[in-house]
Formats: C-alpha cells, structure tokens, sequence
C-alpha cells in the first residue's frame, strides 16, 4: 500500500502491462483463462485508477500537476521517467480505464480466434494511452504515443472484417507521418531551447521566448500529428476504414479514447505553443475555427449517406470532434471546458452506440441498414437503450452530450456568432441522421424473416451497456463533479494563451452589471481580436469560468 499511495500513476500505468505479460505464461490452448485474465487485469486497471478522483487536490493552493514521478531515465540526452497529472488528464485516464474494461469485455463471446494475442495487445494498447496522458516527459510521451500504434495495427489488421489489411495499413501511415513531423518538432523545442532537458513544461515555457517564425513551425509540426489523430478535416480519411474494419472493441477505444489523443495534445501542446505575435495568432485560430466547422458540416452531411451502421457512426466522429477543436480554439475559458468534457461525452455516447452496432454483428453478420426494420418488436430492450445512445449523442437536454455542445457554443458565442451558428447547424444534421437511422432500424415492420426471433441483450451486454447509460443521465443531469475538476486547469491555460481574459471579463461584468466572476477569474487587459475575422467580443456577453455556481 505504501508503494501505491506513493506511486499511483506508476501502478494505474502498468497494470495492464502486468496483465499481459501473465498472459505470456499461459498455454495457448487454455482460452477460457486468457478471457478470464485479459477481463481481471481490465477491471482492476479500472479498480486501480478511482481512487485518483478522490485524492486529487482541488485545493486552489495545490499543484497543477499531482500524484507526480520524476526519476533519472536517459541522463546523457535529459530524459526523464516523469508523470504526472491536472484535472483534463485525471478525466481522460479514467475515461480510458473504464472504456478499456468495457470494450474488453465486449470481446468475450466475438473472439473466436488467437484469444491470448488479442488481449496481450489490448493489455497493451491500454498502457500506451494511460501513457500519454500522463507523460511529463516529450521523450516518454513520444514513446508511448508511437507504441499505440502496434497493438491497434494488429488489432485491426487480424480481427477486423473483410477489408482489414487495407484499412490497418492506412491507420499505421496516416498515423506514423503524423508522429513523424511531431517527432522534429520535438527535436526543435529541445536543441533551440537549449534546456538539455525533454521536461514538457520547461520546453513550452522556453517556447514563449522563440521567434514569430519558429513559433508558427513549432505550432504546424504538432498540428498534423493531432489533426490526423483527431482527425480533422481533411486528414479523416483513416478513420471510416479503420472503424468499420476494427473488432467491436477496437472501435469502442479508437472512438473513446485514440481520438481523444489528438484533442488532448492540441490543449496540453499547440496552445502554448500558439504564436505571442497577435496577428500570427489570430490567423490561425481563424483556420482552426473554420476547420472545424467545416468537420462538423461535412461529418454529419456524410452520415447521412452512408448505408452501412457502423461507418455512419464513424463519421459523426468527424463531426462530433469539430466540436472539440471549435471549443479548444475559441480560447475561451466555457469553450475550453466544453471541449473536454465533450471530449469524455463522445467516448461514453459513441462507444454505447459502437457496442450496440457490434451487438446485431454478433447475431447477424451483417450492418447493412437495409438488412433490418422492426427490431423494437424481439429486441425491446436493445431498442430503448440504443435510443438513449443516439439522443445522448444528437444533444437531447438532460443528457450528457447536451451539456458539452451548449458549454462549446456558449464558449464561442463570445468570440464569434458566425462560428456559433454553422456549428448549432451541425446539430440540427446530427438529430436528422441519427434519428433516422434509428428509425429505419427499430420501427417498422419486419421485413427481413430472420430478424423476427433474434435474442434481446443478455447479462454480458447489460453489463457494458448500463455503467454508459447511468453516465449519460448523470452528467446530463449533475454536470457540477467534472467541471470542478476542470476548471483550474482552464483558468491556467486561458491565461497562458489569452493574457488579459478574466480582466476584460470582470470590467465587461462591472459595465453591464453582469454576473460576478468568481475570484480567481482575475487578471489584465483583454487582447485587442478585431483584426482577426468574426473574432469580435459581443458586447453584451459576459464570459465566466464553469464552475460550482454556473457550470449550466
């Protein structure tokens, strides 16, 4: 216990690897004991991490990062074993431990080949995703960012459907030019800071201090390993073959949680690394912003094309981070928090709806949604469930995703009402395509003869199915817990990347006898963004941090 209360991340870390290489021991005929093992090592990886929701400080006094590590790893080139975590981390690493237990055992019965690898290599890819977003170190973050991309390469290219080899090489090189540019990223950082050290907050902080040019070469060399892993328009075209190809568990984590890699380095890394020089910068906030809406348009208006449940799923992915990247790059403190937060919606809602998908999979073989209608008549159960994940998903108030979107326009209402209203557009094409689809599945007469007796969900669905419902209406209804864990890490880095904020705010609050900031939300001058294209601050908004008193 004591090496636990001291070593936490440590122990979170490589549970799962704990798990694999046990795994390693066990005869190959023995299935029922790598199910069994695989499943155990997932759930204590889950049991392992809880705790860290209730010892993590949200002391105004504590430390940005907490339960941190820090020990001599490569000396010669300053490279540390250092982990550490704030309160965005805290929630993504609990995100990945309890989707990485869900979607494990989702795989129980839809395994039917080489079993030991397969959980060896989720085992693994769960220690390389823990790993990222727990990294303080640019080398140690680098390592476990590429060591992700094995377990999923094979994951996909050995389990997965019919055009499986196809779509896992087109993840393993969309991926890998991606980390490849970061990789001379890095290297920049670390020779021009000349810090002789991989720290990631020294090398960022150093990074303030460059040049407008190497500012703006620093901020692209990140922006295409994030925007691929994302993916943001147009560096998308990975992630419908890879999730339609992927096991149904593969397409759980890569929606939960791979996709979350991306959104989590554009707000540990590219925000601090945006250009000082404000014209520099408002340029590209401007393409960020209006990338991103293009996602969330083209996301939702492919859906609706699409005949196969799985793919349609896949892209509203697309449209669904445009959110994220549209909240991260208001570089407002509401657009921040909603980003995150919808960042764990859209793992918890898209993830039911992937389990769901992999559900009719497994009793017929096909996702062709002209295959089936009426399924609410044998399979009630399924269908209601299968309602909440799409009205979680489509933004139904009192449910999770609601309270992300209206946060992310709230957020960027304050910088530009043009951005906000193409993207409440999107939502609007979210409801249409996923409620149609619903319908085209569940209601309707039969008129496929072998859909009339299929089984309803069984104990094992229930069991990964309900913890994501009770999610959906526990953060639809009491949102209060995450945005408290949220909102220092917000106010920290909205003052990073946009000196002057909470100053502007409370003078706003003062004028227009607004809302009062709470008393952290102080600061200096708001940054002059009239030269920056639909960028200007509505005068009678009043922006405020989410917190305990108005986090709705």
């Amino acid at each position: 216990m004591e090496f636990y209360n001291t070593h936490i991340l440590t122990v979170v870390l490589f549970t799962p690897l704990v798990g694999a290489l046990l795994l390693l021991f066990v005869p190959n005929n023995s299935e029922n004991a790598h199910r069994v093992i695989g499943n155990l090592f997932a759930f204590i990886g889950l049991i392992v991490s809880l705790p860290l929701l209730w010892r993590f400080s949200l002391s105004p006094t504590a430390d940005r990062y907490q339960f941190m590590e820090n020990h001599d790893w490569i000396p010669s080139i300053g490279a540390h074993y250092s982990l550490g975590i704030d309160g965005i981390s805290l929630l993504l690493v609990i995100l990945t431990t309890l989707l990485g237990a869900i979607s494990i055992l989702s795989s129980w019965s839809a395994i039917k080949m080489r079993r030991k690898e397969y959980y060896i290599l989720f085992l693994l890819l769960q220690v390389g995703m823990l790993g990222v977003f727990m990294s303080l170190d640019f080398f140690l973050f680098y390592m476990f960012w590429e060591v992700m991309l094995v377990p999923m390469y094979f994951l996909i290219g050995v389990w997965g459907s019919d055009r499986r080899l196809y779509a896992a090489i087109k993840f393993f090189l969309y991926t890998l030019v991606g980390s490849v540019i970061m990789l001379l990223g890095i290297l920049a950082l670390y020779f021009k800071s000349g810090a002789a050290t991989f720290d990631i907050p020294t090398l960022l902080a150093s990074a303030a201090q460059f040049d407008t040019k190497s500012q703006v070469l620093l901020f692209w060399a990140f922006f295409f390993a994030f925007a691929i892993k994302v993916p943001m328009f147009p560096f998308h075209t990975w992630l419908p073959d890879a999730h339609t190809e992927a096991p149904t568990a593969g397409s759980v984590i890569l929606a939960g949680v791979l996709l979350k890699m991306g959104t989590y380095g554009f707000i540990r890394f590219s925000l601090p690394l945006l250009p000082q020089d404000p014209a520099a910068r408002h340029k590209i906030v401007t393409i960020m912003l209006v990338v991103s809406v293009i996602g969330i348009i083209y996301g939702a208006l492919v859906c609706m094309m699409q005949k196969d449940m799985k793919k349609l799923v896949a892209y509203s992915s697309v449209s669904h981070l445009g959110f994220c990247t549209l909240g991260i790059f208001a570089l407002t403190p509401h657009g921040l928090a909603g980003s995150v937060l919808q960042q764990l919606n859209h793992g918890i809602s898209t993830g039911a709806l992937f389990l769901l998908i992999g559900v009719l999979y497994e009793r017929r073989h096909t996702r062709l949604i002209s295959e089936f209608g009426g399924l609410s008549t044998p399979m009630p159960n399924f269908a209601a469930i299968y309602m909440i994940a799409s009205l979680s998903s489509l933004g139904l108030p009192l449910l999770n995703g609601f309270i992300g979107e209206f946060t992310i326009l709230r957020g960027t209402y304050e910088v530009s009402i043009k951005y906000t209203a193409w993207a409440s557009f999107g939502i609007i094409l979210g409801a249409a395509y996923l409620l149609w689809l619903y319908q085209r599945v569940m209601f309707g007469p039969i008129t496929n003869p072998v859909n009339e007796h299929l089984e309803d969900l069984n104990a094992r669905e229930y069991a990964t199915l309900i913890p994501l419902v009770i999610l959906m209406f526990w953060i639809g209804i009491y949102p209060k817990p995450i945005f408290r864990f949220l909102e220092r890490p917000v106010q920290q880095i909205v003052e990073q990347v946009n000196p002057g904020y909470y100053g502007a705010a409370e003078r706003a609050g003062a004028t227009n006898a607004g809302p009062a900031l709470p008393p952290a939300a102080m600061g200096t001058a708001m940054p002059d963004m009239s030269g920056m294209p639909g960028m200007s601050m509505p005068a009678d908004k009043t922006p405020a941090v989410p917190s305990e008193g108005n986090q709705r």
